[in-house]
């Protein structure tokens, strides 16, 4: 479930996990010393449990050093790394490592949760995709109608700290997959 291609479009045998995700891998970011991080609905990578991220190294095998305990108790559809290499994870889960996270969560570099983003509730569906702005501001977008308790139908953006960004104004009528932060705003 996950491979890495040449520049030419062919399989690169210097990256080969032994058996690699034992499910769908759904998003790939990568690390600022260009270790990927992976997310889905896998529970396991190389045969070790590792529910629904793993951080890979450059050959492909798992980075044990990235240990996220029991991980998601759901889907992770959307990842994405800072510039501090701390991971923004979002999907359909209610839980990372036995702590309430509602569909948003962010980890240290090490794999553990990051306490200092502070989401409060969180969001109440599912949420798709995330787009970080220069600023440090994240977008989120998905099928939720409210986050941090306060509606925002479908999107939204937060702080870097995960708090609501109440001045900006939201409002779609359906589910949002997909988003892109422009550098120009």
């Amino acid at each position: 479930h996950v491979a890495r291609l040449n520049l030419d479009g062919s399989l690169d045998g210097a990256f080969a996990p032994t058996s690699g995700a034992n499910l769908q891998v759904n998003s790939v970011a990568l690390t600022s010393s260009g270790q990927a991080v992976i997310g889905g609905i896998f529970t396991s990578y190389d045969g070790t449990g590792r529910n629904r991220i793993a951080r890979l190294n450059s050959d492909g095998t798992l980075d044990t050093g990235f240990d996220p305990g029991t991980g998601f108790n759901g889907l992770v559809t959307h990842l994405a790394v800072q510039s501090d290499d701390k991971v923004i994870v979002v999907g359909d889960f209610t839980s990372f490592n036995g702590t309430g996270r509602n569909r948003i969560a962010r980890l240290n570099t090490d794999g553990t949760l990051d306490t200092g983003f502070a989401s409060g509730s969180g969001a109440n569906g599912e949420v798709l995709a995330i787009a970080q702005q220069s600023d440090g501001a994240i977008i989120l977008g998905g099928s939720f109608t409210a986050y941090g308790g306060n509606t925002h139908n479908r999107h939204c953006r937060i702080t870097s700290t995960g708090a609501e960004d109440a001045t900006w104004a939201t409002g779609c009528d359906n589910a949002i997959n997909c988003l892109l932060w422009m550098p120009e705003g």
